[in-house]
């Protein structure tokens, strides 16, 4: 199925009432040239706010309300949108998710499953408790309103004067990097993943339904298992390259990110910027970059 860039227009009218409008900066402090898009300052600390609104506003919600499972980002998008348009919601969350994540989801006053294990695990508690009470089923990154929701962000970019020709994105599941290989066209899209995250890259390797162990820094928020179908043709259709980074790599851009613009980001709100930092993705002379900082709900910071 295919996305259009009038479906994303429409849904950034749908959803303007309720998300925000992010603001994009421009920095030479990290070797070269960058564009900011500080998405991570979204409704509920990510983008996923945008997908969530478009999802519920295009659904006809069931008495038994919404159910979603999530690493943590999404299920606070998801909860708060419930909440604001007077539905029930049932998040289901693995362990991993950080206390961080699941204080936003407390906070929106859904009821919350906290399940061991990693994201396929949340996910097949979500997918009982729909099967039991015929819940609307919200998923993160595998569906049309997702993506369409997501693509509002680069909707959003290109109107605030992006002049990138290669935008740097980090990839989970799929939805944000679907999102913009549906509204883009002439630039070029590279995917960040991390060694340990890596669903995109192994199925563009060895095939879309291919699994892969989960572990490291940006677990609890790039932590698919396997890529979405959605997101994987896409990424067939427009010859996706992507790109991996080292935890270390990651946590050194989400460090430099504070002491060089003040922006406090989680770890997968900085994979993006790891790459260039890092020397896995190396812009070539005169080309314009721009680097999108995603999620912002990392673990509490001791004082």
């Amino acid at each position: 199925m295919s996305i259009s860039r009038s479906d994303i227009s429409a849904a950034a009218k749908r959803i303007a009432p309720y998300v925000h409008k992010t603001p994009v900066m421009r920095s030479d402090a990290f070797g070269v040239p960058l564009q900011f898009k500080l998405e991570h300052t979204q409704v509920t600390g990510s983008f996923k706010a945008r997908g969530a609104f478009n999802s519920v506003l295009t659904s006809d919600v069931p008495a038994a309300g919404i159910v979603a499972a999530s690493g943590g980002n999404h299920g606070a998008a998801v909860a708060h949108a419930a909440r604001t348009m007077g539905h029930d919601a049932h998040i289901f969350v693995p362990e991993i998710s950080g206390l961080a994540k699941i204080d936003v989801i407390r906070q929106t006053g859904a009821t919350l499953h906290v399940v061991p294990g990693a994201y396929a695990d949340a996910a097949a508690g979500a997918n009982t408790h729909q099967s039991k009470t015929g819940a609307l089923d919200i998923h993160p990154y595998d569906a049309p309103a997702t993506l369409t929701g997501q693509g509002t962000c680069f909707a959003e970019w290109e109107d605030q004067g992006l002049d990138a020709d290669t935008v740097l994105i980090a990839i989970g599941g799929g939805g944000l990097i679907g999102g913009a290989m549906s509204w883009f066209s002439g630039r070029n899209i590279i995917g960040v993943e991390t060694e340990t995250t890596n669903a995109m890259h192994a199925a563009l390797a060895h095939g879309p339904e291919t699994d892969v162990d989960v572990s490291g820094i940006c677990a609890n928020a790039l932590g698919a298992r396997r890529i979405g179908r959605l997101s994987y043709d896409l990424a067939k259709e427009n010859d996706l390259q992507t790109v991996l980074v080292t935890d270390d790599a990651v946590a050194k851009a989400q460090t430099a990110l504070w002491q060089n613009l003040r922006q406090l980001v989680e770890p997968a709100g900085a994979a993006a910027l790891a790459a260039v930092m890092s020397g896995a993705y190396v812009p070539a002379k005169g080309e314009k970059v721009a680097v999108l900082l995603c999620g912002a709900n990392p673990a509490p910071i001791p004082v």
